[in-house]
């Protein structure tokens, strides 16, 4: 009987990790949305304060531009690896032990898909958010990549804070 409790409990943070990945494909695929819509026709900046602007960029690479080139292989590849990371993410959570690994895989999974989702329709990612300061200039990215990165980040602390049982 215990071991159906913690499957069912499982099942639930399951659900957790889903809703919060679904929550960040919304958010993302909006906010791309209305990027497109504000930023392309014509193509122009926003000035929102002295270290954030809103700029369309086409990222044809992975993260940060890594890759960034246009080339009619790389972005199948991307899909192909994106997708098989979403469906690893997607088995993942039908078994997560913890609601705050639940919240992490979700944030990493709906950033995956958000990305997927505008490799598929455009070949590229839609980024828009730029940030500088004292003469640094971020790469420009969007709420799918602040997602995983942000899902990322909680997946490392976990791995760190939490303690493991001892192997005997």
């Amino acid at each position: 009987m215990p071991s159906r409790r913690f499957r069912g409990g499982a099942i639930a943070r399951g659900w957790i990790g889903l809703a919060v990945a679904a929550l960040v494909l919304l958010f993302d695929q909006l906010s791309k949305s209305w990027a497109l819509e504000a930023l392309q026709q014509p193509p122009r900046m926003i000035e929102v304060t002295s270290f954030f602007n809103l700029v369309l960029v086409w990222n044809w690479g992975i993260s940060f531009g890594i890759l960034n080139r246009e080339s009619s292989l790389t972005p199948w590849l991307f899909v192909a690896l994106a997708g098989a990371v979403s469906i690893a993410l997607i088995l993942w959570l039908r078994r997560i032990p913890r609601p705050f690994l639940a919240l992490a895989v979700g944030l990493v999974l709906g950033g995956a898909l958000g990305n997927l989702i505008d490799r598929l329709r455009f070949r590229a990612v839609i980024d828009f958010l730029d940030f500088h300061a004292g003469g640094y200039h971020w790469p420009t990215f969007n709420i799918a990549d602040s997602a995983i990165t942000i899902g990322i980040l909680c997946l490392a602390v976990h791995s760190l804070l939490i303690p493991r049982k001892r192997l005997r």
